[in-house]
């Protein structure tokens, strides 16, 4: 199963995570934010839905991933078009959009101010 982490990271983390990958340490799939607020923001409750739907069925049209969900073509394009730029998503090279895992693993902390 691939499995993708999905978390709050500062940027000196995310460098110092890069700095390890290139001395060839072995990292995971991570996709990162810069708080718990942006994390939410992003992942809204229909965005989740489509990455549910998509996960693990390949590169599919906005139209596919609109069908499995049972939702208008224009309302999950602008999700789609949010979760691209956030980059949970991944374009191909035909066009078509995919999320390339089977699970997400979320890891996020909340301490007391």
């Amino acid at each position: 199963m691939k499995t993708v982490t999905m978390g709050v990271e500062s940027l000196d983390t995310v460098f110092a995570r890069v700095r390890q990958a290139v001395k060839g340490k072995p990292q995971g799939a991570r996709i990162s934010f810069a708080s718990v607020e942006l994390m939410f923001r992003v992942l809204t409750e229909r965005r989740w839905e489509l990455i549910k739907a998509m996960a693990g069925h390949g590169p599919m049209s906005i139209r596919e991933a609109a069908r499995r969900m049972d939702r208008d073509v224009k309302a999950v394009h602008g999700d789609v078009q949010a979760l691209l730029k956030a980059g949970v998503l991944w374009k191909t090279e035909d066009g078509k959009i995919e999320f390339p895992f089977d699970a997400v693993h979320i890891d996020a902390m909340v301490k007391a101010a």
